[in-house]
């Protein structure tokens, strides 16, 4: 069978680590599909989830907050300062922080509380985004 080692690392610890088929997440100019002996790689992903297809037929789900991805041909690295395991992901948690990243976004006072609310909103629905994924499966 023809794979590929996946490593999913968070700025805290090793989120998924084996074998895999397919690998499919969020480029910073779309989504992006590695299947084994891509084209070597680097660039920059979004906020969004990680889809990995493993050897065996199953999927895991790895939120990440962005960060950035190495492909060689025979391993895939991705590199997060923040990734959850499908999961982990808590719902009722990231709304209350998508409410609270809402109500600093009124509350901003000068551009950069403006521009670290909205980046901080923009992680958060994409958390949510990749959780109501995860749930479908």
């Amino acid at each position: 069978m023809n794979t590929i080692h996946v490593d999913v690392v968070s700025a805290e610890e090793s989120i998924y680590s084996g074998e895999a088929r397919f690998v499919a997440l969020p480029g910073e100019s779309g989504e992006l599909g590695i299947y084994p002996r891509h084209t070597p790689l680097i660039t920059r992903i979004k906020a969004g989830s990680v889809r990995i297809e493993t050897a065996d037929g199953g999927e895991e789900f790895v939120f990440v907050a962005g960060g950035i991805l190495e492909v060689q041909s025979d391993c895939v690295t991705v590199l997060s300062d923040t990734a959850i395991r499908g999961k982990d992901l808590d719902e009722e948690k990231a709304n209350a922080a998508k409410a609270a990243a809402e109500e600093a976004l009124k509350n901003a006072k000068s551009e950069i509380d403006m521009a670290r609310a909205t980046s901080e909103l923009a992680v958060l629905a994409a958390q949510l985004s990749a959780l109501r994924k995860y749930r479908k499966k």
